[in-house]
This record gives C-alpha cells, structure tokens and sequence, in this order.
C-alpha cells in the first residue's frame, strides 16, 4: 500500500524495528550519511548500510547486498533507498525476494514502475519523502514546516515577559 499520510508513516515508523538503507556512504557529505547517521542516533531502529564499495560507516558494518543483510540478521522492516530512479526495480525485487516489509524512497528517487511493483507485491512504500525528516517531525524534532520546533523558538518565556 502506498502510505500518503502523515499518520500512515508514523504508524509505520512505530512499529518497525529494522532499517537498511540502500545506497549509504560513509561520506559525511552526503545526506545518505547523515540520515544512516541520525536514525542510528535515536537507538529507535537497528540500522544497517547496504552498499557494496565500502566496509562500515562510523564502526557500522556495511552489506554489499540486501541479500547479504537478510542472510546474517532476516528481513529488514524498512528498505531507505538511496538510488538512482533508473536502478530501483531490481532493488523492489530483491526487497521483495528477502521479504521486507516496506520501502521508502527518498526525496527525488521516483521511478513509477518500481512503486507499481512494491505496491503490488504488499509492500509499505513511501515515496519521495525523507525518513530522517518524517521521523524528526513525529518526534517532536520538526513542526509541519520542517523547521526545528522543539529547541528554539521566538515567544519569550513567561518568566521574561
């Protein structure tokens, strides 16, 4: 089912466990760096990289393959791909040959005929949204507007009024 509302993806956030994120670099660089790096800060999920050309991220082992994660730990409950468009429908087979429950696609990664073969196969799938953000956002870290909400703020308090 293709999740379209904020309360579909915080549902599916809460109740997933295990993440691995398609395409992390252990570039700091890089935002597939920085959201491996913030969901596994929170100790909310149990995060692995899948990538091929490198061996860890931070201390991290890093999988070559999706195959390779599930072969050492079970499906993961959610896929975070970091992929070109034109290589997510051999990604969307192996997710679906591993039995992962949901994929998430990041911002700009929009390929119609890997949504339409997730969604078809029972996979969760959420498209072009940001999990880091989404997850940020349902934890009291980014308003609706993806500004920081919980740590400053313009109103004074009511001790300096």
């Amino acid at each position: 089912m293709i999740l379209e509302t904020p309360a579909q993806r915080r549902e599916l956030l809460e109740r997933s466990k295990t993440v691995a994120v398609v395409g992390a670099s252990n570039n700091p660089m890089r935002p597939s760096y920085t959201v491996f790096s913030y969901l596994r800060t929170q100790h909310r999920f149990d995060i692995a990289a899948i990538n091929p050309t490198i061996q860890d991220i931070d201390g991290v082992p890093a999988y070559p393959s999706l195959t390779a994660y599930a072969q050492a730990h079970g499906a993961p409950d959610i896929i975070d791909v970091f992929r070109k468009p034109s290589e997510v429908v051999p990604l969307v087979t192996e997710a679906i040959a591993v039995g992962a429950k949901a994929i998430w696609f990041q911002y700009g990664v929009i390929n119609e005929e890997a949504i339409a073969l997730a969604d078809k196969a029972g996979l969760d799938v959420v498209v072009d949204r940001c999990m880091k953000v989404e997850s940020a956002r349902f934890n009291g870290g980014l308003s609706m507007t993806g500004l920081n909400s919980g740590i400053i703020t313009s109103r004074r308090s009511e001790t300096h009024a």
